[in-house]
């Protein structure tokens, strides 16, 4: 099993190469090179959705959430344009490495999140 979670890593890292690869293409859509920022800001986030320190859950988003954002990406990345990234990554994998500025990112939006789950939950309350 450690050896099928070990290639599946690898596989995935290869995969992010390749949206890297596909973002960077001019015929990518607008909503596909959202999502993929979106993708590679989690993936390079030193900040988790769910810690790892937690038992069990902690490991789940890099075991669900990271691998579900790589596949919708690719599903909505063009056919030729995947073709030409998955080439272009194999020829030059890309060296991605986690980056502070991500962390800050995923902290703004954390906070904003649980700030509207606050005010969400404290305006049903009140009513």
């Amino acid at each position: 099993m450690i050896e099928r979670l070990k290639a599946g890593a690898k596989k995935l890292k290869e995969q992010i190469s390749v949206i890297y690869y596909a973002y960077k293409n001019p015929e990518t859509g607008v909503f596909p090179r959202i999502l993929i920022w979106i993708t590679l800001a989690y993936a390079l986030s030193p900040v988790d959705l769910i810690p790892d320190f937690i038992p069990v859950i902690g490991y789940l988003d890099d075991l669900i959430i990271l691998p579900a954002l790589i596949i919708l990406t690719i599903r909505l990345i063009p056919d030729a344009v995947m073709q030409d990234a998955r080439r272009k990554a194999a020829d030059k994998p890309v060296e991605l490495n986690k980056n502070p500025f991500f962390a800050v990112i995923f902290v703004i939006l954390w906070v904003a999140a649980l700030a509207a789950v606050v005010k969400a939950v404290t305006g049903y309350f009140r009513t």
